[in-house]
């Protein structure tokens, strides 16, 4: 009986994802490869089909649970990895994620049933990162939606992709400078950046190596996603990274606003990432009004920040694509009771020790910005200008309370 080991691999770029599972496949005798197509999903079927090295296994139909693809992905792929992991002869498992399927709830749907996941792994074309976090289009309008109801956009879905797995397989592109690189290394720095193949010419249905004009925060048209691609080479580095195991816990922590593990400052090769920290809330009108100056400010941005207004909230800054997401992260840990402070992650705890302050406790400014051409100093300007005045700062929590509200439009208070 052989051992099974589950490793995910994702990513919108389509050849780099399918050259790195061409590559563990290649790596790992007897090895499958397990794909869901969800562009069927608007039929009411969800198409599944398994390959090995050698090409084509089987294929299999599954129907939509509650209208959601997604949903039917993971009624069907727990049983067939547990298949596979029954009969004894498989050694790894490669789920090769559709297109804007995200690696994070599909990890967690794997390490819930038990099944040994040794990955998560997602494959970047280094020359597309710019084109992807500047596409600011709906899934559901490139016809990459996952369900009806799918509001979620191509950039903001490449960068969770990008920032949640531990492993990028990055492609060997031709048409990738050292900005490029520079930018890749700088949003995820923490990453084990494993090469893989070699991308033969421009990818069919793309915008190919000439980027033009288009979104605010990048310059450039983004395209939609590719199709071909030549057989990878073996891959050694990658294999090893597939089987080193992975821990669903810690990957969550890292993405989470209250502790995540975000990018520190650097400059290399016209990129430049800016970390900005301050112990004094934001003036919500003035931050409100300043919204698309720091939206289209950089390719991406992320981070925690606090709102005079909302003293005890911690609200999560999400932005990709010209476009931002702001949500609640609950609560600050300085607003908790001391008696609910044993019921707090050790992880959360730590990252609040960091940001600590005598007054305000973990209450903070903690947001990145990462771009090529980055306007550092524009950029500290306008945050600036957007935090409370000494006057208004001196008045006190019952006057910031009173100030007025326009971010209930993003909490839909």
């Amino acid at each position: 009986m052989t051992q099974l080991s589950v490793a995910i691999v994702g990513g919108l770029h389509a050849d780099a994802r399918r050259a790195a599972v061409e590559a563990l496949l290649a790596g790992v005798p007897g090895s499958v490869a397990l794909h869901h197509d969800l562009s069927t999903a608007v039929d009411g079927t969800v198409l599944r089909t398994i390959r090995d090295a050698g090409g084509l296994v089987s294929t299999g139909e599954t129907p939509l649970v509650n209208g959601c693809a997604c949903c039917a992905l993971r009624e069907d792929l727990v049983p067939e990895l547990e298949r596979l992991a029954g009969a004894g002869l498989t050694r790894l498992a490669v789920v090769e994620l559709w297109d804007s399927v995200e690696p994070k709830a599909m990890a967690e749907v794997v390490a819930a049933s038990g099944l040994p996941l040794t990955s998560v792994i997602t494959a970047v074309d280094p020359a597309l990162l710019l084109p992807y976090l500047g596409n600011g289009d709906d899934l559901a309008e490139t016809g990459l939606a996952a369900a009806p109801t799918d509001e979620r956009t191509v950039a903001d879905t490449f960068a969770r992709q990008l920032e949640y797995a531990p492993v990028l397989a990055v492609l060997d592109s031709e048409e990738a400078d050292e900005e490029d690189r520079a930018l890749l290394a700088q949003l995820h720095p923490t990453a084990l950046r494993v090469p893989i193949g070699e991308r033969g010419g421009v990818l069919e249905g793309a915008a190919g190596p000439e980027r033009g004009a288009g979104n605010c925060a990048t310059g450039h048209d983004a395209p939609a996603p590719g199709s071909s691609q030549r057989a990878p080479r073996r891959s050694p580095a990658l294999l090893a990274a597939a089987l080193a195991g992975f821990d669903v816990e810690a990957a969550a922590a890292a993405q989470h606003p209250a502790c995540a593990l975000l990018p520190t400052d650097a400059d290399e090769h016209g990129v430049t990432t800016l970390v900005w920290r301050r112990h004094r809330p934001f003036h919500p009108e003035r931050l409100y009004a300043a919204l698309e100056d720091l939206c289209c400010a950089a390719a991406r941005s992320r981070g925690r920040f606090w709102l005079a207004e909302r003293p005890d909230t911690l609200l999560h800054w999400d932005a990709a694509g010209g476009a931002l997401c702001v949500e609640s992260a609950g609560p600050w840990l300085a607003s908790l009771p001391d008696a609910a402070w044993d019921m707090v992650p050790p992880v959360r705890r730590a990252a609040a020790a960091l940001d600590w302050h005598p007054e305000h406790g973990d209450r903070c400014q903690h947001l990145v910005f990462t771009s090529p051409g980055l306007d550092r100093d524009g950029l500290e300007r306008l945050l600036e200008s957007c935090l409370l005045t000494d006057a208004e700062y001196a008045a006190g929590r019952e006057a910031w309370e009173r100030l007025p509200r326009p971010f209930d439009t993003f909490l839909e208070v």
